[in-house]
């Protein structure tokens, strides 16, 4: 007897619908066919002893069963329940007429339970995609799936529960989400606020600057001058996420299997800070089983990466392509998967090996040429990537001891978000281009024209300050960002005058 369930496979951050084929007949043999891998080939095992622990029969004749399409890698155990239920169905030990409606995916103990599974968000959005009535995933999985709507979805705890269902005998628990008031309800939560930063005024400055435009920055200061600090506190200026962009985050942190259970959709963007000792995998993804790495798990929030010259230098060069392109593209010989990557890079870093270069207080011990030897751990071309390079010095102690509470990231948000509706304005008709950090050398001539005066500033910036070439369309952009803040149409010397500030590293005498 043929009987068919569905499941799915993940492919980047999207599914796909997967058809399993079960056919009892004569014979003794078990196949499993359709490029499964050595988890699934395993799930024999775990459905034996979950069908006899459970009371139900093993059928004791021919298996054969086919994953489709079969040329398509099956990985991971989640295959096991809607393979359970198909050898239930062909064995007549359960109804098949409700097994076309509903995509099931989950992994079974050997005592029936179903555990926890990869990708529930994805899941259910190509279960709505094909038209299917519903799914049923584990009960843990099933508040992250009702954030689709539309589609039913149903949360299982045990074998015998998914076999009730189907037979018409006993409901399972149907799981609703509202998403747009589970959005609105959290979208202004935040851990940290800028209110709580003693002093540090313009820096405070240049990160507002660089969450209006989606800018990249780089602190550079003495140890417990605030870099860390600062830099945690950048999310809760950034624009809110929309609907979209919360359930695409959603869907990485899904596939990836660090969604935590208590949050079934991201609303605040993301702030990831690897350690220093990371792979080239673990940043930009991959492995044996392409899995999304930390620049994809940023994607629409903050990469920090504190003490950015002891990471390898070939972790960082591997970055440089998807801060350009916003998508990263892991190829291995049967598989191709793209994992986005549109995230802000916030870098923070000491002067030189001891700390204290160009410290108000402190000597430096560092030998002479040695802070060019640290700086020069990080390629040119990483920098030319970076807009903003922001000195930070210690707080004074006036300014540790003041009570009163600084300016609140509330009030700076929504200095940024008028910034931010400012470029929506300008660049509603192009498709790769969001921010003014993302502006090609054609937006740059068409929406940052300057006057004499101002190209007269830049021309003198350039020549006195010995600032390289590459520095040019960076200060242009940020002037750019400037001006919107203030709600300039067009960009003036003085905007000009403080992008020009930001641009330190580029000096060709720093740290001689």
């Amino acid at each position: 007897m043929l009987s068919k369930t569905y499941g799915s496979a993940i492919y980047g951050i999207d599914a796909l619908i997967i058809t399993i084929e079960v056919n009892v007949g004569q014979g003794s043999k078990f196949f499993l066919v359709g490029l499964p891998d050595n988890a699934v080939k395993e799930s024999h095992e775990r459905i034996l002893a979950a069908l006899s622990n459970v009371g139900k029969k093993f059928p004791k004749r021919r298996v054969v069963i086919n994953m489709a399409p079969a040329d398509i890698k099956k990985e991971g155990s989640a295959y096991d329940l809607p393979i359970a239920l198909g050898l239930m169905a062909a064995s007549s030990q359960l109804s098949s007429a409700h097994l076309h409606e509903y995509v099931v995916m989950g992994e079974l103990s050997l005592d029936g339970t179903i555990k926890p599974i990869k990708g529930a968000l994805p899941i259910a959005l190509v279960a709505k995609q094909q038209g299917f009535k519903g799914v049923i995933v584990p009960v843990e999985n099933a508040p992250e799936a009702a954030i689709v709507d539309e589609v039913e979805v149903y949360g299982a705890h045990h074998l015998l529960e998914v076999c009730d269902f189907l037979d018409d005998r006993k409901p399972l628990q149907k799981f609703t989400g509202n998403r747009e008031a589970m959005f609105l309800e959290n979208l202004n939560h935040f851990d940290f606020d800028f209110a709580e930063v003693k002093g540090q005024e313009n820096i405070k400055r240049a990160l507002e600057i660089a969450a209006a435009g989606g800018h990249n920055v780089i602190l550079i200061g003495p140890p417990g001058s605030g870099k860390t600090m600062l830099a945690k506190r950048i999310p809760s200026i950034l624009p809110p996420m929309s609907l979209e962009e919360a359930i695409e985050t959603t869907k990485i942190h899904s596939v990836s299997g660090i969604l935590k259970s208590s949050s079934s959709l991201i609303i605040t963007r993301p702030f990831r800070s690897p350690h220093h000792t990371i792979s080239d995998a673990g940043l930009v993804g991959g492995g044996p089983y392409p899995q999304p790495g930390e620049i994809s798990l940023a994607h629409n929030g903050v990469l920090f990466l504190d003490e950015l010259p002891e990471f390898k230098r070939t972790v960082l060069e591997v970055m440089r392509q998807p801060m350009e392109d916003r998508v990263v593209t892991i190829s291995r010989a049967r598989i191709s998967v793209e994992y986005p990557a549109g995230f802000m890079l916030v870098a923070a870093m000491n002067p030189c090996p001891c700390g204290y270069y160009n410290h108000p207080t402190r000597t430096c011990v560092c030998s002479p040429g040695a802070v060019k030897r640290y700086l020069n751990r990080i390629s040119g071309p990483l920098f030319d990537r970076i807009d903003l390079h922001v000195e930070v010095v210690p707080v004074p102690f006036k300014d540790l001891a003041e009570t009163s509470p600084g300016e609140s990231s509330a009030v700076i948000r929504k200095r940024v978000m008028n910034a931010r509706k400012v470029q929506e304005e300008r660049f509603k008709n192009s498709k790769k281009v969001h921010s003014n950090a993302q502006m090609t050398r054609n937006d740059l001539n068409h929406f940052c024209k300057l006057d004499k005066e101002s190209r007269q500033l830049l021309k003198t910036a350039m020549e006195r300050l010995n600032l390289s070439a590459r520095a040019y369309d960076r200060i242009i952009k940020v002037s750019r960002t400037i001006a919107d803040l203030e709600n300039s149409q067009d960009i003036r010397p003085y905007h000009l005058a403080e992008a020009i500030q930001y641009r330190s590293l580029d000096r060709e005498n720093w740290g001689d």
